[in-house]
């Protein structure tokens, strides 16, 4: 049965969909099989892989709706070896469609619930807020993973993030796990970003990934191509870091058992 991981931060721009996207790719590349759903309206999960996401059939907005079930949205992208639960901006009229509906939060979760025996790892993109689509996507994971990028203001974007994971856990999910955070775009030629590093580290003891993805030019690029980083710069110190951050992420898996 998938362990199933929501990457989650109410902030943008912190490489949450280039790790969702990367660490799907790797973790597929370590023999697991993986579904990366994007649950994002923006759908930069899904035209980062080269998928034009304004001609799908179905999205994970027509699942969510239940128009049509979650399996029959499941695509394969020719430049990933993963499968995806696709997205378009029509995601963004769920929360209205569905606000009035009991026990909405669940909606995602009773979805996965159908395909879960499928897959080893079921990855979550959500929304770089904390809406109803985000609060779905934990509700239906079983960790979280936080990707926090190395700026002023990391530290207390994380401390307001784990407040907010403590309430859903407490009031909606009671199993919920942080699996870590993920330190993105780290320059160690910049001071300040070397003290973050250190600062979250020293005040989240076990729950930072070791692995620090770089600030790394073909990491920016690999979506403009509709490619991930290993079939757009297989060798660079990007794909080299998400690489590490996959076989981390599997190892804390064999330690658990």
């Amino acid at each position: 049965m998938a362990k199933v991981i929501s990457l989650v931060n109410q902030k943008g721009g912190v490489g949450k969909t280039t790790t969702a996207v990367n660490l799907a790719q790797y973790l597929s590349k370590l023999k697991r099989k993986v579904l990366l759903i994007d649950l994002d309206p923006q759908a930069n999960a899904t035209s980062g892989i080269g998928i034009n996401k304004h001609r799908l059939p179905a999205t994970v907005y027509d699942a969510l709706i239940g128009r049509v079930p979650i399996r029959d949205v499941v695509m394969v992208s020719k430049s990933a070896q993963y499968s995806l639960v696709p997205s378009n901006p029509n995601l963004s009229g769920f929360a209205l469609e569905i606000a009035q509906q009991p026990s909405r939060e669940y909606i995602l979760k009773k979805s996965i619930d159908q395909i879960r025996d499928y897959y080893d790892y079921i990855l979550i993109d959500s929304p770089p807020s904390l809406d109803l689509l985000t609060i779905n996507g934990l509700v239906a994971s079983d960790f979280v993973i936080v990707p926090v990028q190395c700026e002023y203001y990391a530290l207390e974007g994380l401390s307001r993030l784990l407040e907010t994971l403590s309430r859903v856990k407490k009031a909606l999910k009671p199993e919920l796990k942080l699996l870590g955070a993920i330190l993105t775009m780290y320059d160690k030629r910049n001071r300040l970003a070397r003290q973050v590093v250190k600062e979250v580290q020293e005040n989240f003891p076990g729950r930072v990934f070791e692995s620090i993805i770089p600030r790394n030019v073909r990491l920016s690029e690999a979506p403009s191509y509709g490619k991930t980083i290993f079939n757009f710069a297989s060798f660079s110190k990007g794909a080299r870091a998400y690489e590490l951050l996959a076989e981390e992420l599997v190892n804390l898996e064999k330690e658990s058992k």
